[in-house]
């Protein structure tokens, strides 16, 4: 048994002042109150902040590893990257492609789920339109037909957890269908969709709005677009990517203000350069140049990715979006792990499930991090 004492808690019914919590052999939360522990610590945190593990459900990679191509190698030193920023369960996200090569990607990282290292994968394309593409190849965008969703779908065993889409290309809206008869969250992004034809996504149960503002037709006062639908219904919860280049801070926080805090899931949307620093890099097929930490396209210069890690997605919402510290936990870590269907097992303080746990400084910088039950 490992024991933790001294922290300022974030547990889903308030923050405890003076916390300690109880981590068993097995792994996981056996137990958890305030004041003193029932026996003597192993580590007292001396007031610092105890959160639970960040869950990351859109990424590309990190530490100079990508999840384009799957290769188990790349794979791992993203997922590790990423862990000592305190994200603890992460979903691999692969972009626009071929056909072939997107079901390969798909086939090893359902292997790479079933062992645990990842939490799922998730399609951000083909499926998007050439109008709202962003760093996506426009040469392998695609129509979603009813066969190829299918096909990749099938492809996961069920560890395809989201898929981004258009809904106003043809057969948009059966694709959502599609995802969400097979259990996977259908997101609507890199769209070009009207107002109506958004709502329309929703009720075929579309729940995510991915990397909202990003990639996105804009809010006109006479053509409000999918930004005012999405923000809107509060079946939604939409990305915020808070890396102070994706959204200046006062979107971030009229967004706090419209949809509400719990509506919010925070995002990196990493790519390999993460950790690495500056220079030529590449995303699926296209060149990205990366100067002062913000990753472009070398042609057209869009916004690629980001080398931003959750921990600084967290402080940033603390500390110009207006969030409370539960705020940010909830949106880092409870509501992303329930919309992937793993909030039984991680995403809060709570006994029973996994010990993800990150310890924060006064200033939310990481001091340290735990996932299942061993320190990183």
């Amino acid at each position: 048994m490992t024991v933790i004492a001294g922290a300022v808690m974030v547990t889903p019914d308030g923050v405890v002042e003076d916390g300690w919590l109880q981590v068993g052999d097995d792994g996981r939360i056996a137990a958890l109150g305030d004041g003193a522990p029932p026996r003597p610590a192993g580590r007292d945190l001396g007031g610092r902040w105890l959160v639970p593990g960040f869950v990351d459900m859109h990424t590309h990679g990190g530490g100079g590893g990508t999840v384009v191509g799957a290769d188990e190698e790349a794979v791992r030193t993203f997922v590790a990257t990423h862990r000592r920023h305190g994200t603890t369960s992460i979903v691999a996200s692969l972009v626009t492609g071929e056909y072939d090569a997107l079901e390969h990607d798909v086939r090893v990282l359902a292997e790479l789920t079933d062992e645990g290292l990842i939490a799922g994968t998730h399609l951000e394309g083909p499926w998007i339109s050439p109008a709202s593409k962003g760093a996506h190849d426009e040469r392998a965008l695609r129509t979603p037909e009813p066969a190829a969703v299918e096909r990749l779908l099938t492809a996961g065993r069920g560890t395809v957890r989201m898929v981004t889409l258009a809904p106003e290309l043809e057969h948009g809206l059966d694709a959502v269908r599609a995802v969400v008869a097979e259990g996977a969250v259908a997101a609507v992004g890199h769209t070009d969709a009207s107002y109506a034809t958004t709502r329309e996504a929703i009720e075929a149960g579309a729940t995510v709005a991915t990397h909202l503002f990003n990639a996105m037709a804009p809010v006109h006062h006479r053509d409000p677009g999918p930004i005012v639908a999405l923000l809107e219904d509060e079946r939604v919860t939409v990305e915020l990517i808070l890396d102070g280049v994706h959204l200046h801070p006062a979107i971030a926080r009229l967004v706090r203000s419209a949809a509400g805090p719990e509506r919010i899931a925070l995002v990196t949307d990493a790519m390999d350069a993460t950790d690495i620093g500056d220079g030529e890099y590449v995303l699926g097929e296209l060149a990205v140049r990366v100067e002062n930490g913000v990753a472009r396209l070398v042609e057209g210069g869009s916004i690629a990715g980001s080398t931003l890690t959750m921990d600084h997605a967290f402080r940033f919402a603390v500390e110009q979006a207006g969030f409370t510290v539960p705020e940010a936990v909830h949106a880092t870590s409870a509501r992303p792990a329930r919309l992937l269907g793993i909030g039984g097992r991680t995403g809060a303080l709570v006994p029973g499930l996994d010990a993800d746990l990150v310890v924060l400084d006064e200033d939310l910088t990481v001091d340290a991090v735990m996932a299942r039950g061993e320190w990183v």
